[in-house]
């Protein structure tokens, strides 16, 4: 059977992706990327905003397509969107094959094997996670699935349920065959990693046992922490980061808001007081630390008072990197039930003005490394068209996460493979992105 795969969303949902494919894999599946040419088409989907939505229902559109078009002889849909709109997606798409939930999954390989696409509905051998992205030398490890919180604009509880751990033995195999895959940066997600271990019971390993198992099990030299809510940062976590050269010194913690009353309103755990004094803390004891931070707003009952503080506590607080959107209900979550909405054109202005802020901000901060020697992973030959500028490779150094962040361009006197390490003196900032001189 040969297998094309849309993978859509966010990081985890890519690691979703990946194991299914892994799984398939493993009972004789082949993978294509000429999804014309593919028996099966499996779409993970999306649900988190509306934007997303689309994009996903688009692709199973142009999937199904194919069906009439193409050799596509069925279509799978997966992933959040699934989840929500099962019964509204099998009324409105009904050339699509099958829908699975979450908790549906595991009928996949034997409705494939009814329909004759498998031959064998017993695995071949154990499936081994797939590689479905551009750069194998950075890769995700998802460590739970679900989440706890109860965050008054996000569906994602609705849709992934509650927060639940993957077992530490398992994790660290799956990281070892990562690196086996060439990996030589592992970003580990979840919705809060900081909760990973919680509900295995009280004496069961934690984050920082999680990481110390990893470090032990692998050689990859870095390791990045994306999405941690600032109540999972304990001590025991921050002093590992601060003492472990392969913990890269990077933090991604959404706050979602300054305002206490829109922080309070939003469901979100934090106040402005103990975010900064988190802050504050963060930074004395880890040394070069960038954050990474998630704004949202014209949340419901946003003022223009309320937008103020938020900059006003952004320009002090001076994060590295912001992500940012504007507000879009979803179906289902608390704040679909708050009457006092902010109109789409003031949303559009603020999230203008609060990433214009942000620019500044992060200029400032990345200037503060320049002259430093440091190392670069090369994530790919510069662009021949000349978005290189100048640069005969582009790479990151540890304060930039793949993907979200700006970029390194480096002149490298001979040739760098993409996931080779190179050693370099960063002699320019430029808003997002740095630029450096290999040495030799």
């Amino acid at each position: 059977m040969k297998l094309g795969v849309v993978s859509l969303g966010c990081d985890k949902a890519t690691v979703d992706s990946e194991r299914l494919v892994g799984e398939l894999v493993g009972h004789g599946a082949v993978v294509t990327p000429d999804l014309p040419q593919a028996d099966v088409i499996l779409v993970n989907t999306c649900g988190f905003i509306d934007a997303a939505k689309q994009e996903s229902i688009d692709a199973i559109l142009e999937a199904a397509k194919l069906k009439h078009t193409a050799a596509v002889k069925a279509v799978v849909a997966v992933g959040c969107l699934v989840q929500r709109y099962k019964q509204e997606l099998q009324q409105e798409i009904p050339e699509v094959d099958l829908f699975l939930g979450f908790s549906d999954l595991h009928h996949l390989v034997p409705a494939l094997a009814e329909r004759g696409l498998i031959a064998d509905p017993v695995a071949r051998h154990p499936g081994v996670r797939q590689f479905l992205g551009g750069d194998a030398h950075v890769r995700y490890l998802k460590i739970s699935e679900g989440c706890d919180h109860t965050c008054a604009f996000c569906a994602i509880p609705l849709m992934r349920g509650r927060h639940r751990s993957e077992p530490l033995e398992r994790l660290v195999r799956e990281a070892q065959a990562l690196e086996a895959q060439g990996a030589q940066e592992i970003n580990l997600v979840a919705q809060d990693l900081g909760h990973y271990g919680r509900d295995l019971g009280p004496d069961r390993p934690r984050l920082p046992e999680l990481l110390e198992a990893l470090l032990a099990g692998t050689s990859v030299p870095w390791y990045r922490l994306l999405y941690v809510y600032s109540a999972g940062l304990t001590p025991r976590l921050v002093d590992l980061v601060a003492r472990t050269p392969r913990i890269v010194p990077y933090l991604d913690i959404p706050i979602q808001h300054a305002s206490d009353r829109m922080l309070e309103r939003m469901r979100r755990p934090e106040r402005q007081g103990t975010l900064r004094e988190k802050l504050a803390w963060l930074r004395g004891a880890i040394p070069d630390l960038a954050i990474r931070t998630t704004c949202l707003v014209g949340f419901p009952g946003e003022t223009d008072e309320d937008f103020r503080e938020l900059l006003e506590f952004l320009e002090e607080a001076h994060f590295d990197r912001l992500g940012a959107f504007a507000y879009s209900p979803q179906e289902g979550t608390r704040a679909t039930r708050y009457p006092d909405d902010v109109p789409d054109a003031v949303k559009r202005e603020r999230l203008e003005e609060l990433l214009e802020v942000q620019r500044a901000i992060s200029a400032e901060r990345l200037a503060r490394f320049v002259g430093r020697e440091v190392p670069v992973l090369v994530d790919r030959v510069a662009d021949p068209d000349g978005t290189g500028r100048g640069a005969t490779h582009v790479g990151r150094v540890a304060w930039q996460a793949d993907d979200v962040d700006g970029v390194t361009y480096l002149e490298q006197g001979g040739w760098a493979e993409p996931g080779r390490f190179v050693r370099a003196r960063l002699t320019a900032s430029e808003d997002y992105d740095f630029r450096a001189v290999a040495l030799t």
